[in-house]
């Protein structure tokens, strides 16, 4: 090395060249934005993702309603059944002590004379006084007024623990099913919940965007509607017109304005649409049966109830308790029902218009009966 140069003493960093330190800045950058930036968001669902979500989650917290109107329902009535149990239990237990009590009696009497003292309060103490009484000749000592004072405690022993068995199994049940009211219950609300959250989201925008697909939805029911309401009164014209030219071929299947079918359930029909419509208006609530709020459910029962017909409480027992027939033969006063798994109900009125209470936040109201899937229409009267 030439005696007039010298080297250029290594950077306290390190020896780097330009390039590698920009990048090394670059990185440096990067990484603190990275560190400082909030964690990434997952994507925003569609409005259409968002509407058949809403749909599911109301569709699903008015299945699980069902399940809690039924585990409420036997709720009901095994507590009834219990309370019923434990009154029994009582006094079966209150004429044990009667007979506990003479045979006591009878104990201290043969005390006192020696005689038979100890077979007797073995049996007062023995836990099942029927083995006890088999494996002895405590009888063969005893009068017949004694006789029967064992005859009686020991059928009341019996008795007793029989009954006291019963009231614990019904105990137990009611317990389970009195669980299975809570799961439902949270069910409900979880759903409920989740549809409000997702609503919460939406923009301005898009509620005016939801609006207009559901003003779409309830168009095309309507049409639907109509269809059916001048396809029912074209069959009545024709039924009218083959009976008054004597040739008739109605088979009573029924037509919008409920004119064939029996006097009798006719006015059935009309007591229960005028109950139902006296409730337009009313909050749908779930699990609520009036007067002051409904779900679907618990409306067609009291609707029919009004007309002195007693209906189960869920849409699964109801769509059985009455006569299927087609949906172009339905007659005012008839139940439909919806979705495959019968999850909802609404009361027909003519013309392919039901009233029903729909869903959470809404209000009993009119509205066509295409405007959910049906799965079939039932005659209760």
């Amino acid at each position: 090395m030439a005696p007039h140069r010298r080297s250029r003493p290594p950077s306290p960093m390190g020896i780097r060249t330009p390039a590698i330190a920009t990048a090394a800045l670059t990185s440096v950058a990067l990484l603190s934005q990275t560190a400082n930036a909030s964690p990434s968001e997952e994507p925003r669902p569609s409005l259409e993702e968002v509407e058949k979500k809403v749909g599911d989650l109301y569709r699903q917290a008015e299945t699980a309603s069902e399940k809690y109107n039924a585990a409420k329902e036997k709720t009901t009535k095994q507590k009834k059944r219990v309370d019923t149990l434990l009154d029994d239990v009582a006094r079966r237990t209150e004429k044990l002590n009667d007979a506990r009590e003479e045979l006591g009696t009878f104990a201290a009497a043969q005390y006192r004379t020696g005689a038979a003292a100890p077979d007797t309060a073995s049996l007062l103490l023995a836990d099942n006084p029927q083995d006890y009484f088999d494996q002895t000749h405590l009888m063969d000592r005893l009068t017949s007024r004694q006789k029967q004072s064992v005859d009686d405690y020991v059928t009341q022993q019996t008795a007793t623990t029989e009954k006291r068995q019963e009231a614990s199994e019904s105990l137990e049940t009611l317990t389970r099913t009195q669980s299975s009211l809570k799961t439902s219950k949270a069910d409900v609300q979880r759903k409920l919940a989740t549809a409000r959250d997702l609503l919460s989201k939406l923009t301005t925008e898009e509620k005016a965007r939801l609006a207009a697909i559901e003003r779409q939805k309830q168009e095309e029911a309507q049409r639907k509607a109509d269809e059916l309401a001048r396809q029912q009164a074209a069959d009545a014209e024709r039924r009218r017109q083959e009976a008054a030219q004597g040739t008739g071929t109605s088979t009573g299947s029924g037509s919008a304005s409920g004119t064939s079918g029996s006097a009798a359930s006719t006015a059935k029909a009309d007591k229960a649409l005028a109950f139902a419509r006296a409730q337009v208006g009313k909050p749908y609530v779930w699990g609520a049966s009036g007067p002051g709020s409904y779900d679907c459910s618990g409306l067609t029962q009291a609707a029919w109830k009004a007309a002195g017909v007693t209906l189960p409480r869920t849409t699964w027992d109801q769509v059985k308790a009455g006569t299927t027939v087609s949906v172009n033969s339905a007659q005012p006063g008839d139940l439909v029902f919806f979705y495959d798994d019968i999850s909802h109900v609404g009361i027909y009125i003519g013309d392919g218009m039901m009233i029903h209470a729909p869903k959470p936040g809404a209000y009993v109201r009119e509205e066509s009966i295409y405007y959910m899937p049906i799965h079939s229409v039932v005659r209760p009267a």
